[in-house]
């Protein structure tokens, strides 16, 4: 006879929906081994197809000046600290083109919230990627940065990404989520934005056709009741949008910063964490293997724990290198990691469209 548990993966697996409350009961009593086999069942019927996605992208880490100070960032620094940078324009365009030499389909702007910080300075950014590499879709400016320009410039947060859309921002990373629960927001990133503002943000950028990606940082202190929080919060927001194209789970990365003394998820915890992500968002067609934090390993077994998607071998990522994460795979490990585990590796864009199958 079957257990309340396993019924509750059966019926997820199959694309009934599960409640907060029965997605707490499956992180404290679901077996690790049931919860990837049921979540791998579930990416199959989402995903049938015989591939599993990697990206060829770069990511350019525009600055490391950052006031927002959060205590788990390890690569942020204050505006006069000799390790302080900000990249020109041409500093950032020059790193594009590299990109797109080495066959990129897009980039991801990553930086701060820098004094530097203003809504001309971005969409002449972007206004000049466009000019000089219009096939680069660029994904970038996080909703944190989002709201600093919108205050900066005393204009709604529409506003501001329809003009950043029309200066050629293609699509909105999931940066500065965290968790999306304001208790543990005010201990681990107090001067950040709320829940509700990074919410506001994607539900503009959704309004206003631009598709956006949504994260979770775990590993913060947070309850597996406000990890639910946070996984019904973008479930919610997508039933009322359908603006995400993807989730991405990150276990904290905790050497060197301010939280340094907390430990670090296990290889384990981020299965758990995958594949229970991957049965409540029912609605969020693509769940990404944080390789990058967890290693090719865990990284390729994640294929059978509700991941349909490697991202992208990295070349220039500073912000969890800061940390002290230093994994790294080639786009032959990559392929190699999708077919070990069944399935044929398949280029993507940015929005997760699959551009070329292989086998």
């Amino acid at each position: 006879m079957r257990s309340s548990i396993d019924r509750i993966l059966a019926r997820a697996a199959d694309g009934g929906r599960v409640s907060r409350a029965e997605a707490v009961r499956l992180f404290r009593e679901a077996r690790l081994s049931a919860l990837g086999r049921e979540a791998s069942s579930a990416c199959r019927r989402l995903h049938p197809e015989p591939f599993r996605t990697y990206a060829i992208s770069r990511t350019i880490s525009t600055t490391n000046v950052c006031r927002a100070r959060c205590r788990f960032c390890a690569f942020f620094r204050p505006a006069r600290h000799p390790e302080a940078f900000a990249l020109s324009d041409e500093e950032i365009l020059s790193r594009v083109g590299v990109a797109a030499a080495a066959g990129c389909s897009h980039v991801m702007l990553q930086g701060g919230i820098s004094p530097g910080l203003c809504l001309e300075s971005a969409e002449r950014l972007l206004c000049a990627i466009r000019a000089r590499f219009p096939a680069i879709h660029v994904h970038g400016f996080s909703p944190p940065e989002i709201d600093a320009m919108s205050r900066a410039a005393g204009r709604t947060l529409g506003s501001v990404l329809e003009r950043l859309k029309a200066a050629g921002l293609g699509s909105v990373p999931g940066g500065g989520a965290e968790i999306l629960c304001d208790r543990v927001r005010r201990i681990v990133s107090p001067r950040k934005i709320r829940a509700a503002r990074w919410l506001a943000v994607m539900r503009a950028a959704h309004g206003l056709g631009l598709k956006t990606t949504a994260t979770m940082v775990f590993g913060l202190g947070e309850t597996d009741a406000e990890r639910v929080l946070h996984l019904d919060r973008i479930r919610n927001l997508q039933d009322e949008t359908g603006g995400f194209s993807a989730f991405i789970p990150w276990p904290f990365q905790p050497g060197r910063t301010a939280l340094a003394d907390r430990a670090k998820p296990t290889g384990a915890e981020f299965l758990r964490v995958l594949a229970i992500s991957r049965l409540f968002l029912d609605n969020v067609l693509n769940v990404q293997a944080s390789w990058l934090t967890v290693g090719p390993d865990i990284g390729s077994l994640a294929l059978d724990y509700g991941a349909n998607d490697m991202d992208s071998p990295v070349e220039e990522e500073r912000v969890l290198a800061a940390a002290g994460t230093a994994h790294r795979m080639s786009l032959v490990e990559i392929r190699a990691a999708i077919r070990e585990a069944g399935f044929r590796p398949a280029r993507r864009d940015c929005l997760y469209a699959r551009t070329r199958e292989e086998g």
